[in-house]
């Protein structure tokens, strides 16, 4: 049963706790559940492993996390965009798992299926398949993951509806559905909770039976990881861009592409 909270605060308080392993949703900074975030930074546990694609950037999405001290393992694909996940993984104060994206992925969904592990050839012969099982199918070597479940899914959702079915927005949607799967209690902030009616279920792609807290997340300016602007071209032509609508002047930079 899906419930209501009024804030990301109240939908934690009485939940997390020290030594947790968190699956957080996101790619990069598109799709982050920013105020959950922010809620468990402010709950503070300690000693969190934290499994997630990547862990934001300096002091944004899982980044105020470590700032804060609080992570003690990660398991990710990418960290190359924080400097202080660097320096504490250099420092010995961070245990680090990276996973192949694919890998990270498949862990998810496994866990979320009830599947305890699985047969895959990436990372044979590297160092990711140290220590790990291995085992010869139809003259192919094959090394075997875990899938997993975390104590906590923190989710962000697009639209919503009060029974929790859940709908994403572009390439926000990344890894958020398999996060939501994957949770022993999963949270989730939605821009958007219809509370008259239901989502249409032909468009439904986390069913409301994974989601067992929901919030409505607070308005925000969604932060862009790396923005590449250009110069707006002069002169006409009609392969050239219409002029900006706010009124910026002809010259002024022009993003040419942002996450979501």
């Amino acid at each position: 049963m899906t419930i209501i909270y009024a804030s990301a605060a109240d939908a934690l308080r009485d939940l997390v706790r020290d030594g947790d392993t968190i699956a957080v949703g996101g790619f990069g900074l598109s799709g982050n559940p920013t105020d959950l975030i922010e809620a468990l930074r402010d709950s503070g546990a300690r000693d969190l492993t934290i499994v997630s694609n990547n862990m934001g950037v300096d002091g944004k999405g899982l980044g105020i996390l470590l700032e804060n001290q609080q992570v003690a393992k990660v398991l990710a694909s990418y960290v190359g965009e924080n400097k202080l996940f660097a320096q504490q993984f250099l420092s010995g104060e961070l245990d680090v798992e990276f996973v192949p994206q694919g890998t990270l992925a498949e862990r998810l969904r496994a866990g979320g299926a009830g599947i305890p592990a699985f047969y895959t050839k990436t990372g044979v012969g590297t160092p990711v398949a140290e220590g790990k099982p291995h085992a010869d199918f139809d003259g192919e070597t094959y090394l075997l993951e875990r899938g997993i479940v975390a104590d906590i899914a923190l989710v962000h959702a697009f639209r919503a509806d009060r029974a929790g079915n859940l709908v994403y927005r572009h390439t926000a949607r990344n890894f958020n559905p398999l996060v939501a799967t994957a949770g022993r209690t999963t949270l989730v902030e939605a821009e958007h909770i219809d509370d008259e009616a239901y989502l249409d279920p032909d468009t439904v792609v986390t069913p409301g039976i994974f989601v067992q807290r929901l919030v409505m997340a607070l308005p925000k300016v969604k932060d862009i990881e790396q923005r590449t602007v250009r110069q707006r071209p002069t002169g006409g032509g009609a392969n050239q861009p219409a002029p900006a609508s706010d009124g910026a002047a002809a010259d002024s930079p022009t993003p040419t592409f942002a996450t979501a």
